[in-house]
């Protein structure tokens, strides 16, 4: 009896084209899942499922002996096509042993961690399930179109935390016999199991929102907490940051530009941590100097074309590595420098060139919304 690991993935997608392949948080979201399955040690094998040769040549860079590749029939991999065509297609190809249990794991789950393969097994076994399916705890009232409710009594509206919530299916992975699979044509039989997952695991990635909240989700829950860098200094662009990028001025001839309070805050609250902040851009106006004056910047340098140079003297200076200091920016003037520090972030309004550097943590807001602000709570994970 052989434990199989099945992850098919398709070169289709409507939302976000290749978005097996799309870089999150600093990798192709395939290899979250791939390296939690790897990971976890209970697979004895890796069967990546797909027909794109850009996936393909993605997955064979990982070199694990454990991953296999089938080349699915591209009938099966189409929009109208269903998970359990492909899985009935290996299956039946490869001849399994109906003995063997097979996992289905979704590629678009990057929460899924390789103690929840460990444990879901577990609890497969221990309750002599014949499939088992994740879940996670969603604590919302339900309706039906009818205008009646599903999972609560709206008369004895109850408190949220004590509210037990309704179990819903994140397609994280399903744990099942090939015997069943065959007899019933479905990834889920007979006597099914639940484990329940953390509530972030229910996060969809369908649309470009859901991709940049699951990004920071990832840093704040997992990454953060892994990473070995201890911020010493925050640079800071100006115009697109800042600032919403955009240029006013009075009939007198004056310009103007709009900042945001929220990120005054913010860099006080970096000060009361003794941690160090610097503009660096390549405007050239005194309005950004009256604005570091009312901060009290540490360090402000205008007129820059050579960004990265400027944060290396910065570093001599304070005796500290580029790798101890934070950046954002937000367009290609500041690529260089982003690819070059501890932790990179840029806001909504980036060049999508900037959004691309790998490991960078993309923002909600845009500049001039308070982007300084979301940036600094996720460093010191307020």
């Amino acid at each position: 009896m052989k434990k199989i690991a099945f992850i098919p993935v398709r070169g289709g997608s409507s939302a976000i084209p290749l978005k097996n392949i799309r870089q999150f948080c600093g990798k192709p979201l395939i290899l979250w899942c791939i390296e939690a399955v790897i990971n976890s040690s209970i697979f004895d094998e890796t069967v990546v499922a797909c027909e794109n040769d850009k996936i393909i040549k993605c997955v064979k860079s990982l070199s694990d002996k454990k991953i296999k590749i089938y080349n699915r029939d591209p009938k099966n991999a189409q929009d109208s096509s269903s998970t359990e065509s492909v899985m009935m297609e290996y299956i039946n190809s490869k001849r399994l042993d109906k003995s063997d249990i097979f996992v289905l794991v979704q590629a678009t789950s990057p929460f899924t961690q390789p103690i929840d393969f460990v444990k879901a097994m577990e609890q497969y076994e221990t309750q002599n399930a014949d499939s088992l399916l994740t879940c996670v705890k969603a604590k919302r009232f339900l309706w039906n179109s009818d205008g009646s409710p599903i999972n609560y009594d709206y008369a004895q509206r109850p408190r949220r935390q004590d509210f037990e919530g309704t179990l819903m299916e994140n397609g994280a992975f399903y744990i099942n016999k090939v015997e069943n699979i065959i007899k019933y044509r479905n990834r889920l039989s007979g006597k099914i199991a639940i484990y329940l997952m953390s509530d972030h695991a229910g996060i969809e990635l369908d649309e470009e929102e859901d991709w940049i909240a699951a990004e920071q989700i990832m840093f704040k829950y997992f990454l953060r907490s892994n990473l070995k860098v201890d911020i010493k200094l925050l640079i800071m662009d100006v115009d697109g940051v800042l600032t919403d990028g955009g240029m006013y001025y009075a009939e007198s001839g004056d310009e103007w530009k709009k900042f945001s309070t929220y990120d005054g805050r913010a860099i006080e609250i970096l000060r009361c941590k003794g941690i160090k902040t610097a503009f660096i851009t390549s405007e050239n106006t005194n309005i950004v100097n009256m604005r570091a004056q009312k901060l009290k910047i540490d360090f402000v340098y205008i007129n820059v074309n050579n960004k990265l140079e400027i944060a290396r003297r910065i570093c001599k200076k304070e005796n500290i590595t580029l790798k101890e200091v934070a950046f954002i920016g937000d367009d290609l003037n500041d690529y260089e420098l982003l690819s070059h520090v501890g932790i990179s972030s840029c806001p909504a309004n980036a060049h999508n060139k900037i959004k691309s550097i790998p490991n960078i943590i993309r923002l909600n807001k845009s500049g001039g919304e308070g982007v300084i602000r979301e940036f600094v709570d996720l460093l010191i994970n307020k």
